[in-house]
């Protein structure tokens, strides 16, 4: 099994899924089969059920990081990984029958409050504090997460030839399957770039190019906002970005074009309260 991981890698890229994706499903696949020796003393050669709800009930259960079990949403992404590889394995001649089924799936209760944390005068100033850094990039790349509400992913992955600073639109990828759609941006965004592409000096083709490589690597980003806030990263700035333009007069399914949301259900949850405004209100009764 451990000699299929590269053929598993392989299957993932033809299936379209994102480079994320693909380590993501390679790393809970090589838990799983460390998993499976540890508990039977014997290497895995196929998948069978009875196993795949053994190892259910062990994501389930298992206590992990400082005591705290893993959460439903962690549980089903380890159990999607095994969907693939049975899927992959079935594939390969090695099993015909599939042994992963959605009804193994943990329940999912989504949390009803508005998943942003921070406020805009929170992003103005970490935004600010980066500019009188002096790291354009930097700056570029945050006022393009906070204001148009792309994945760090995507941001990462824009390209000059899908940047249009005249008619203030971006071209954005998602995965290797070729998915796309059209995001706007406002003002804001556009000077942050144009100050930017003053001082760049490289020919990758990638808007956010780093000395050693062509595309900067986004633990690399993580790494410089903790510079500058313990609260703020890539991903809250995402969240800020859907409750903002909720807030300004997007409509639902405007704020769900410009982030991608396949699911009307995920945009739907930045119109809700925030959880300090749940906590003032639970204090009223």
């Amino acid at each position: 099994m451990e000699n299929l991981t590269e053929e598993f890698s392989v299957f993932l890229s033809q299936s379209s899924k994102s480079d994320n994706t693909i380590k993501t499903y390679l790393l809970n696949v090589k838990q799983y089969l460390k998993w499976f020796r540890d508990t039977y003393g014997m290497d895995c050669k196929r998948l069978y059920r009875e196993n795949i709800l053994d190892y259910r009930n062990y994501l389930i259960n298992v206590k992990r990081f400082k005591g705290k079990h893993l959460n439903a949403k962690t549980v089903n992404g380890c159990l999607s990984s095994l969907v693939s590889f049975n899927q992959f394995l079935i594939e390969q001649g090695i099993q015909d029958d599939v042994v992963v089924e959605k009804s193994d799936f943990a329940k999912v209760e989504l949390d009803f409050a508005n998943p942003c944390i921070i406020s805009k005068s929170d992003v103005e100033k970490f935004r600010q504090e980066i500019l009188e850094s002096g790291d354009k990039r930097l700056y570029a790349l945050a006022t393009l997460l906070a204001y148009a509400g792309l994945r760090i992913s995507e941001a990462l992955n824009v390209k000059l030839t899908d940047l249009s600073l005249e008619a203030k639109e971006v071209v954005v990828r998602k995965g290797k399957g070729g998915k796309q759609r059209l995001v706007y941006l406002n003002s804001r965004i556009v000077s942050a770039i144009r100050e930017y592409m003053k001082v760049r000096k490289s020919e990758s083709e990638y808007l956010f190019n780093s000395r050693e490589t062509e595309r900067v690597d986004r633990t690399v980003i993580n790494k410089q906002f903790k510079r500058f806030s313990q609260v703020i990263t890539p991903h809250t700035l995402r969240h800020f970005y859907a409750t903002n333009a909720l807030e300004n007069g997007f409509s639902v399914h405007e704020v769900a074009n410009q982030c991608g949301h396949r699911d009307l259900k995920v945009t739907l949850l930045y119109t809700n309260p925030s959880r300090s405004e749940m906590k003032r209100k639970a204090e009223l009764l």
